[in-house]
């Protein structure tokens, strides 16, 4: 089979590499795309940590596809049938699963992308922001996971306050849902504009989507007194300086909404997989530029670069 390898800082080729062969309780996985993670953007730049070359596929963890061999001990698979993969080297054509780690996708999605990680990522933020109807609902940044959780929040009755960098995420935003949106270009200017919007109460949910320092010093200063501020951004780059005596003071609760468990993980995704088969949520809109594996380096540019147009990178492996 064909996959990518990273060679270094920058570097990657397509290799062919061994097709797996799934063992007790696994099975292979053909697969037809997947999406690209922000996360793999640090290994991509190849800090000290990184060790080279990476194996075949690895980093990619975003894959859908069909099921074209089964392991021993496997009872509710089958070959054909079509899943969204909890992986972990789906930058390849095919990729081994636990069959405990795949959710069927049923007939309502044939044809279309299913990226299952990063949408289950989504439902579970959403989930443990427990946003209630009528609240105020500040999402501050709008890219993928920030226009679904647009979209969720919106839907639950709350209103949401879009902040981002780009007038086109600003769009998206409210194509999504959006009750108001706001340019997140001055710190004390977009304070202003959310106490106008609430009554000077700001916001009874937060959700950091952008993983940086200022936006989680933003985040902040617009969550309310008892409020819920829920970090969903990917903090990986060093650490963080939060004002805890603000945070003390405004009696908040603080979540990092980022999952290890498989089983919560995996109830994102079946959750995911009901809204968009059911029309609920439509993310056909966010899969802006596919590539071929080939060209997976410039998928991870432009994830980095965000050109004009750019919410999301999906990787056609078929």
């Amino acid at each position: 089979m064909k996959a990518a390898v990273l060679r270094g800082p920058g570097e990657l080729a397509v290799t062919r590499a061994a097709l797996p062969e799934p063992g007790e309780g696994e099975v292979r996985v053909r697969l037809e795309g997947c999406g690209v993670c922000a996360s793999n953007l640090t290994p991509w730049e190849g800090p000290e940590w990184m060790e080279f070359p990476t194996s075949p596929g690895e980093l990619g963890h975003e894959g859908w596809g069909v099921i074209d061999n089964v392991g021993p001990g496997v009872a509710d698979l089958a070959e054909g049938d079509r899943v969204a993969a909890l992986t972990y080297r789906s930058y390849a054509e095919a990729d081994i699963a636990p069959a405990g780690m795949v959710v069927k996708l049923p007939p309502e999605l044939d044809g279309q992308p299913f990226p299952g990680e990063p949408l289950g990522c989504a439902f579970n933020i959403f989930r443990r922001s427990a946003i209630e109807p009528g609240q105020h609902v500040a999402i501050i940044g709008i890219g993928f996971l920030g226009a679904v959780l647009t979209r969720l929040a919106s839907a639950a009755g709350a209103q949401v306050i879009a902040i981002s960098r780009r007038a086109e995420s600003l769009d998206l935003a409210r194509n999504y849902g959006a009750a108001e949106t706001i340019p997140m270009d001055d710190h004390w200017q977009i304070i202003e504009q959310v106490k106008a919007i609430t009554g000077e109460a700001l916001c009874e949910r937060v959700i950091e989507c952008v993983g940086k320092q200022w936006p989680l010093d933003l985040a902040g200063e617009l969550i309310g007194f008892g409020g819920r501020l829920v970090v969903a951004g990917y903090h990986q780059d060093g650490p963080r300086q939060v004002n805890m005596q603000s945070w003390n003071w405004k009696g908040i609760d603080v979540i990092n909404a980022h999952e290890r468990d498989p089983a919560v993980q995996l109830r994102g995704v079946r959750e995911a997989v009901e809204a968009v088969a059911s029309g609920r949520l439509d993310p056909g809109p966010l899969y802006t530029h596919h590539y071929a594996l080939a060209q997976l380096g410039e998928a991870l540019d432009a994830t980095r670069d965000k050109p004009e147009g750019f919410v999301k990178a999906l990787i056609d492996l078929t």
